[in-house]
Order: C-alpha cells, then structure tokens, then sequence
C-alpha cells in the first residue's frame, strides 16, 4: 500500500503521525492523549556532551544522505527490516517529501563514514523529528544537539519528537496536553520559517 505523501502533510498539520507495523502492507494514524515536545530554550545540554561536541572529531551536515539517514533508523535496535516500523513505502513518501523541501535530515560523519543521524518534516516554524541512529557512541546525541542548534538559528517554535522515553527526558524533553500541542502546533503553523541556512 502506498502512503501519499501530500496525505502526510495533512496529518502532521492536523497533530497527527503515520506509522507502518513491519511489512504489512497498511499504516496507522497516531494522536497521543499527550505529545512529547523539547522546548528550544530549554534544550539540556550534559557536560559529557558539551565535551563530545567540543571535540569536533566529526563533520555534521544537513539534507546530504536523507535516504540512507532512514534506513540506518529503521535498524536502530531491531531485528532487521522485518522488524521495523519505517518500511520501504514509508521510506519512498518521505523522500517525495524531501525532495519537495518538506521532509530533512542531519548527518553526522567520522572519516567519511555515516555514524549518527536523524530526520523529520518541516511545516511552518515546527519540526517533528521522527527518529535517529548512531553507530558510533554519542553520535544521535550529537545530530539531535545539531537539530536543536540549527532550528534555534532558524526561529523555529516547535519540536515534536512524539513520545516521552528517559533517554530524551535527559535533554529537556517534556509532555504537553493534546490542547496545548494543538495551539503549539496552529501558532507554528502561522509562521512560514526556512530551514536551510
């Protein structure tokens, strides 16, 4: 089954996300009672971080490897492609919507290899980050501090990362109301913002 893109767009402007379940071939639509949101000004940076970031070992650049930023996300932590939520036909609307301007990635490299990343769209002044990955230690960390840094540059309002683990509570990561996401999300809405430099 194919996920139309310009249907996505619809549901990230109504507050909602697809999601696939393995190969089966159809998608599901999610509204959580409570959204996972991480506050621009309030982004917790650690100071192991602060050291991993001052070290400047790697290269970080944007919209350089969109597609393979998603495949590496969709083995984060499973058992393969059998076991992911980010199939091949999610993959395929996404790259649509990034070839469109609407859907972006952040790459970080170590000596020309791809070693952490993440993605997600753009409408308006919000960004909803969909996943990330690392190979190497710190290396989502570092492509999320990266995200946060460049949308702070670009006067972005909002950052959705969708659900609340501890890992993401570390940098500042908190749960709104369904309400208060919707109004977060309509005032973002409002205000055209560029995310290339």
């Amino acid at each position: 089954m194919r996920l139309d893109p310009a249907e996505v767009l619809s549901g990230y402007r109504q507050g909602i996300f697809p999601m696939a379940y393995c190969n089966w071939p159809f998608f599901t639509w999610h509204d959580p009672p409570r959204r996972a949101v991480l506050p621009l000004d309030r982004f917790h940076l650690s100071r192991s971080l602060a050291r991993t970031l001052a070290q400047r070992r790697f290269q970080v650049t944007f919209d350089q490897a969109f597609v393979p930023v998603m495949r590496a996300c969709a083995t984060r932590g499973t058992d393969g492609p059998a076991s992911t939520w980010i199939t091949e036909p999610l993959i395929d609307a996404y790259n649509t919507l990034h070839q469109a301007g609407h859907a972006h990635s952040v790459e970080v490299w170590v000596d020309g290899q791809l070693v952490g990343g993440t993605y997600g769209i753009h409408l308006g002044a919000a960004f909803f980050a969909e996943s990330k990955f690392h190979s190497q230690r710190d290396m989502s960390k570092v492509a999320l501090a990266s995200l946060v840094h460049h949308l702070q540059r670009q006067n972005f309002t909002l950052l959705d990362v969708q659900y609340l683990t501890p890992h993401l509570a570390k940098f500042g990561v908190t749960e709104i109301s369904r309400a208060d996401y919707q109004s977060q999300l309509s005032a973002a809405l409002a205000h055209p913002r560029s995310f290339s430099a």
